[in-house]
């Protein structure tokens, strides 16, 4: 066993952490980890700090290694927003955390999972401690692409780009982890086109592999506006209930011990003094619901670029696999041209830059809708 083996399909980059953990001249002060979504990046920044406390380069096994990935050790802190943007107030916390002597490892580790979610002052914040870090401490930022950070942090970082698993490595991991049947595994790898994250939900859900074929049945079945008007509402209304799901529970309970802590009883009349914290919490959370229906929002967005991706595939007559085998790709691919099918494709695409742009959820799928609709 080894910190590593959750690492599917990065051998190189593997190679690279593991020089690192084993001479010191390959390690560097701060490192940028980029790859896309369900690459694994997350994972790696975890391995690569539980390697670094390890008396052996990352065994998997013994307590530095185990806290470490847990997220629990004392010398290795993780910084992962369920927010739109990471805060100013956030960054400064982690400076000054940066400033301490490790206490139990060997390493001051700095985990930020959604370094693209820095706005720009934030991040020239965070410029001074890269630029002058102290001895033993290592910043691990992770991020889409190199271009998603700030051009002065980048220069100062040494990057590392993990890729796309094959869709055969992931539904490995799935049977071996998961217990997952191989056929089932191999079709949530591919429908989750090798995103490792989001197929272990598919593969182990069953709702959520209805509910995406119910979002591609939707989108294929569009005939006219009105119909379009009708699909975008409702991937609305299910995005808006499935994410008021995931934050819902967590909500009442961050509440309930807000109120604990300060000693306020829940459903009577807050005294003055304490409005503030308890509004601060509200405003906090409504971020955080605001991040999980545009990301809802966006895996539709994915899930239907995947649809049309088949859609061209089998319109070029291309030699690559489907990623739907299973929906409507070639009655699609039969009414419609390429160029048809490459306009939807950007329609998508504009929806999910308008998504990241705070534009009205409902605005963005319908315009995206109408343009999924047939043209005459």
């Amino acid at each position: 066993m080894s910190v590593w083996d959750a690492l599917v399909g990065q051998d190189a980059a593997v190679a690279v952490l593991r020089g690192a953990v084993a001479d010191p001249q390959a390690m560097t002060h701060a490192w940028l980890l980029t790859g896309p979504p369900g690459s694994g990046r997350s994972t790696a920044a975890r391995a690569f700090a539980a390697a670094l406390q390890c008396l052996e380069g990352g065994c998997g096994t013994c307590t530095a290694c185990r806290t470490a990935l847990a997220g629990t050790h004392a010398d290795v802190t993780v910084v992962a927003t369920q927010k739109v943007t990471i805060s100013i107030e956030e960054v400064r916390g982690l400076i000054g955390v940066a400033q301490r002597s490790p206490s139990q490892g060997r390493w001051r580790v700095i985990i930020v999972e959604d370094a693209d979610r820095m706005v720009e002052r934030t991040s020239n914040v965070l410029l001074k401690a890269i630029e002058e870090p102290p001895p033993r401490t290592v910043w691990l930022l992770c991020a889409p692409s190199a271009e998603d950070v700030v051009v002065t942090i980048r220069s100062r970082s040494r990057a590392l780009a993990l890729r796309v698993p094959p869709v055969a490595d992931v539904a490995a991991l799935l049977v071996a982890r998961d217990g997952v049947e191989p056929e089932i595994a191999e079709a949530a790898a591919r429908a989750a086109q090798s995103h490792v994250g989001l197929a272990r939900r598919l593969a182990r859900d069953p709702a959520a592999r209805e509910g995406r074929s119910r979002t591609l049945e939707l989108a294929a079945g569009i005939r006219g506006v009105g119909d379009a008007v009708l699909v975008a509402a409702d991937l609305v209304e299910v995005a808006t209930a499935e994410s008021r799901a995931a934050t819902e529970d967590r909500d009442a309970a961050e509440r309930t011990a807000l109120l604990h802590t300060l000693g306020a009883g829940d459903g009577g009349p807050l005294p003055p003094t304490l409005r503030a914290q308890v509004r601060q919490l509200e405003e906090d959370q409504k971020r955080r619901a605001t991040r999980a229906l545009r990301d809802e929002l966006d895996r539709a967005a994915l899930d239907l670029l995947s649809l049309y991706r088949d859609v061209l595939v089998v319109q070029l007559g291309a030699d690559v696999e489907l990623v739907n085998p299973g929906q409507d790709v070639h009655r699609l691919a039969a009414e419609s041209s390429p160029e048809q099918t490459v306009r939807r494709m950007d329609a998508i695409g504009e929806a999910r830059t308008r998504l990241a742009g705070n534009v009205a959820p409902l605005l963005a799928m319908e315009a995206m809708a109408v343009a999924l609709r047939p043209q005459v």
